[in-house]
């Protein structure tokens, strides 16, 4: 199936645009190349992440017909994709809550440690890991509770902290990540296969680097906490200050011999996207693909340059494609008592913040996604603008502003119709962001 026409069609063409990104990050089109032989034992599968499940199928896929397969991958709820016609089922795959944690990750958890069991230097341990992943793989560390958890992540979520700082606390406050799952593993060989969803592709930050030594330090983990006034129990603040709750370093042997290898990643995806812009005849220019900050002022940044583009023609000339991804946060605005919280997430916020600093520039035409499927915890994967986006708001009495002061970017862009809904896409490689300047 061919492009839409960009200039007849815009909306239709950011959505082949988001498709063919998300084709990129497909795991039965990127894992191959980075399997490893057969062990001389066994073969066993680990992992956790919203892509979790989608690999697993790629590895049974994949992996010779003759050659032993077991294991156990964990993903989010509703994650699970079809299985195709006549392939036989030999990891078991389970589900869990994101983006904060529930009891059905923390059994998945627990059960994954106790597959480690035995293990010996002839057997091989394939870890499929993806985004998402700190909140399934949830094994609180000893003295903390799942509720604990539960209430520091989502405190987390709404501070505004950058995923890296959110998942240095989640390593240290963890009995499996931060390395940890290495480490259970010896003397197995561990190979990782990561699918990237953070700015920088660090594997480290990654699902909070379950099979990767950890440079963070629990002097870290606490500033964080201390930066953005997380409570958690003081047993917890006192482990962290002595550092009894600190993560497995580079030096650990365990890790000697351990092979990590990213298979997909968001620049990879943001240049296919790019690809297409420039088969159908435009320019395309990808900004960067770790892009921070918080989400609306970032959107307000992008609406400057898209601006420049369309009347001045600067710094690129229109027709054009301007790409970007990367993890935009969301600080949570204060609410009054008895009031209703927005919904939203990321990718929507970031469209409010554009749209209102576009002020209906004519010829912009822009989509915000998630590439999991899901902006935050609702149903869409994000929103478009158009040139008339403020106007139809304003026709239905709707303040912008007002739905910015409540971070309501998904009742705003639902009375609209311009909600961007896919569904799980069963890969993930964070924000995707797409602006056609005409």
């Amino acid at each position: 199936m061919g492009a839409p026409d960009p200039h007849t069609a815009p909306q239709a063409f950011l959505a082949y645009l988001f498709q063919r990104a998300v084709q990129r990050a497909q795991p039965l089109h990127c894992l191959e190349p980075f399997l490893p032989l057969p062990p001389k034992g066994r073969t066993v599968v680990l992992g956790a992440g919203k892509a979790g499940g989608a690999m697993a199928q790629a590895v049974e896929a994949l992996w010779p017909a003759q050659a032993a397969l077991s294991g156990l991958v964990v993903t989010r709820y509703d994650h699970v994709p079809p299985r195709p016609v006549g392939l036989s089922a030999r990891i078991e795959v389970v589900e869990a809550a994101h983006p904060v944690p529930d009891a059905a990750g923390l059994v998945a958890a627990r059960r994954i440690l106790d597959l480690t069991q035995g293990l010996t230097a002839d057997d091989l341990v394939l870890c499929l890991i993806s985004g998402g992943g700190s909140s399934l793989l949830s094994l609180p560390a000893p003295g903390l509770a799942l509720r604990d958890k539960q209430q520091i992540n989502q405190a987390l979520l709404a501070s505004g902290a950058t995923i890296s700082e959110m998942n240095c606390v989640r390593k240290h406050l963890s009995a499996i990540k931060g390395g940890r799952l290495a480490l259970a593993c010896a003397p197995a060989r561990v190979v990782s296969l990561l699918i990237s969803d953070v700015p920088g592709d660090d594997p480290t930050v990654i699902a909070s680097g379950p099979t990767v030594a950890d440079p963070t330090t629990c002097a870290d983990a606490l500033a964080v906490l201390r930066r953005y006034a997380i409570d958690v129990p003081l047993a917890i603040v006192d482990a962290l200050s002595n550092g009894a709750l600190e993560t497995p370093k580079p030096d650990h042997p365990a890790f000697a011999g351990n092979l990590v290898q990213i298979v997909a990643t968001p620049q990879q995806s943001l240049e296919a996207a790019a690809a297409a812009a420039r088969a159908a005849g435009l320019a395309a220019y990808i900004l960067s693909d770790a892009m921070e900050g918080e989400s609306r002022e970032v959107g307000q940044v992008h609406a400057a340059l898209a601006r420049a583009v369309a009347r001045q023609g600067q710094p690129f000339t229109k027709p054009c494609v301007l790409l970007s991804g990367g993890e935009t946060t969301v600080t949570l605005r204060p609410r009054a008592p008895g009031a209703a919280r927005g919904r939203g997430g990321r990718a929507g916020e970031f469209c409010m913040g554009l749209a209102q600093a576009l002020h209906s520039q004519p010829g912009v035409y822009a989509l915000a996604a998630d590439t999991d499927g899901i902006d935050g915890v609702e149903n869409n994967a994000g929103a478009r603008v158009a040139p008339d986006t403020l106007e139809r708001a304003s026709a239905q009495g709707l303040k912008i502003e007002n739905f910015l002061d409540r971070n309501d970017a998904y009742g705003y862009f639902e009375a609209l119709d311009d909600l961007f809904v896919t569904g799980p896409t069963f890969t993930n490689v964070n924000d995707f962001r797409a602006i056609l300047v005409l």
